[in-house]
C-alpha cells in the first residue's frame, strides 16, 4: 500500500503541532517551513482552512486521499454525528489500535508491525492495517514477536490508563477494545466538523 514517505519534521512544521509524535525540531522551528515561514501574513481562505483540517487528519492517521474519502462516505451513511463517526472509524483501524495500547511508538511503526505479521486479532493474525477492529476483540502481539525489542521499549513504561476504551493484559500481550471511544476521549487536536464542511460543498 502507498503511503506517505516524505520529510514529516516539515509537515509538523506546517501545521505547527507534532502530529507524527514528538519533535525536537518543531520546539525551535514553530513557523511553517519554507523563505517565508517566519513572516507568513497571508489570511487563508474558508476552503483553505477545511483543506488543511482534512490534510491534518490524513496525516496523523497515515490514510491516503482514497481511503480517507471512503471513510467520509461511509460515516457519512451511519447513523450518528458524521464528523464524529469519522473519527471513530479511524480510530478502530488495527494499525491505531495498536499504536494507542502502546505496542508501537508511532502509527507509521504499528503499521509496519501489522504488516510484517506481528499482530493476531481474536488469535488470528492480520496484516491489513485498515483493518476494522470491533468492540470485543482481541489485538495481541503474535506469540514469536513477544521478544522483539521495538516492542518491548515501547511498552516499557507505557500509561495504558490514557485510553480507557481498552483493556490491556502485560501478562499476554494482549489489549481488547472496549467501546467505541466518545469524541471526547479522542485526544488528537481535529476540527473534524471543517471536514463535513468541505465534503458538503
Amino acid at each position: 500500500m502507498a503511503r506517505y514517505t516524505g520529510p514529516k519534521t516539515k509537515i509538523a512544521r506546517k501545521f505547527g503541532e507534532p502530529i507524527f509524535g514528538a519533535d525536537k525540531v518543531l520546539s525551535r522551528k514553530n513557523y511553517p517551513p519554507g523563505q517565508h515561514g517566519v513572516n507568513k501574513r497571508r489570511k487563508t481562505s474558508e476552503y483553505g482552512i477545511q483543506l488543511r483540517e482534512k490534510q491534518k487528519a490524513k496525516y496523523t492517521y497515515g490514510v491516503l486521499e482514497k481511503q480517507f474519502h471512503n471513510l467520509f462516505n461511509k460515516a457519512s451513511r451511519t447513523k450518528g454525528i458524521t464528523g464524529e463517526v469519522l473519527l471513530q472509524l479511524l480510530e478502530a483501524r488495527l494499525d491505531n489500535v495498536v499504536y494507542r495500547l502502546g505496542i508501537a511508538p508511532t502509527r507509521a511503526a504499528a503499521r509496519q508491525l501489522v504488516l510484517h505479521r506481528h499482530i493476531t486479532v481474536n488469535g488470528s493474525v492480520v496484516n491489513i492495517a485498515s483493518y476494522n477492529v470491533s468492540p470485543g476483540d482481541v489485538v495481541a502481539v503474535r506469540e514469536r514477536s513477544k521478544s522483539l525489542e521495538v516492542i518491548a521499549d515501547a511498552l516499557a513504561g507505557f500509561n495504558h490508563s490514557k485510553y480507557p476504551w481498552l483493556e490491556w493484559d502485560e501478562t499476554a500481550k494482549a489489549g481488547k477494545l472496549l467501546h467505541i471511544p466518545a469524541r471526547e476521549d479522542i485526544p488528537e487536536n481535529i476540527k473534524e466538523q471543517l471536514i463535513v464542511e468541505l465534503y458538503s460543498k
